[in-house]
């Protein structure tokens, strides 16, 4: 058998993969393929278990709108790890650029309003020997757009992009370096204390991300080889799955981040106008 006799075959002439997601996969075959591992699912059982009895305690407890957006980026990321998008990011380099998408610019943010941090924060603090401080402030937002770019463009080198089929730990590191700068980033965005450095943690991620896209889109031949044999099931080319992620990363992501930018800025408005709630109530704002 040919690497090309069958969609879900990975044995190329660059080596043989063995992806986190499995084989790649076709049309007829998607809606079967959901990711049933056991320990990813435990893992995320018990971080929406584990929010919810922290911000279970009356003085802990974030508003009801912040507990509904953690909930739904809890979802969101669920969705994005769980569901056949995990297979036919095996595919189709498209659905894995989907696939970050979702879980940095969908659910990192909706995450991040939930604010887990002042949560946690809140919880400890009787274990500690002195208090934790509850200003609400999310530390350096131009680092933190920074540590997403870094993220983002090593795991879309080709050779770091191949290692994620190679290795689960690979696969995994990718994730949570991505996922987790992100989640630092839309946590300093959404709770700004500094207009002009959130403006630019704001610029610097879309100019990033659209330059990483625009290359992607532009490129005069496939630079992933992962996905040489593994998009015709699709009616897609490889140069033509690369180009629809290169825009999936170029434009939704610069529109979710110009409504990033609006509400950043609206909240810095909002906090120049009023006292914050941390500043009147300090041991209730969230």
């Amino acid at each position: 058998m040919t690497a090309s006799a069958l969609p879900g075959d990975l044995s190329t002439p660059f080596g043989i993969l063995s992806p986190y997601c499995g084989s790649a996969v076709g049309p007829a075959d998607l809606t079967g393929r959901w990711n049933l591992d056991p320990v990813l699912i435990v893992f995320l059982a018990a971080l929406i278990c584990l929010y919810a009895v922290m911000s279970g305690g009356e003085a802990a407890r974030p508003p009801a709108w912040r507990r509904l957006g953690f909930h739904a980026g809890w979802l969101t990321a669920v969705t994005a790890l769980l569901s056949p998008l995990c297979a036919l990011s095996v595919s189709l380099f498209s659905a894995r650029v989907g696939q970050h998408m979702l879980l940095t610019l969908v659910a990192a943010p909706l995450i991040a309003l939930g604010r887990p941090d002042l949560v946690a924060g809140r919880w400890l603090a009787p274990f500690r020997s002195r208090p934790a401080s509850d200003s609400g402030a999310a530390p350096g937002p131009v680092l933190a757009a920074l540590s997403f770019a870094a993220a983002l463009w090593l795991w879309h080198t080709p050779r770091a992009y191949a290692a994620t089929f190679e290795s689960d730990l690979a696969y995994w590191a990718m994730h949570l370096s991505l996922f987790g700068s992100a989640l630092w980033l839309w946590t300093a965005l959404l709770n700004p204390r500094r207009l002009p450095a959130s403006l630019a943690a704001v610029f610097l991620t879309t100019g990033q991300m659209g330059l990483l896209g625009a290359i992607i889109t532009f490129s005069a031949q496939p630079i992933y080889w992962p996905h040489a044999y593994t998009t015709a099931a699709w009616g897609l080319t490889p140069l033509a799955d690369q180009q629809l992620g290169g825009v999936i990363m170029w434009v939704p992501a610069g529109l979710l981040f110009i409504i990033g930018l609006a509400a950043a800025f609206a909240e810095a408005m909002r906090r120049s106008e009023t006292p914050s709630a941390s500043e009147l109530l300090p041991d209730r704002a969230l």
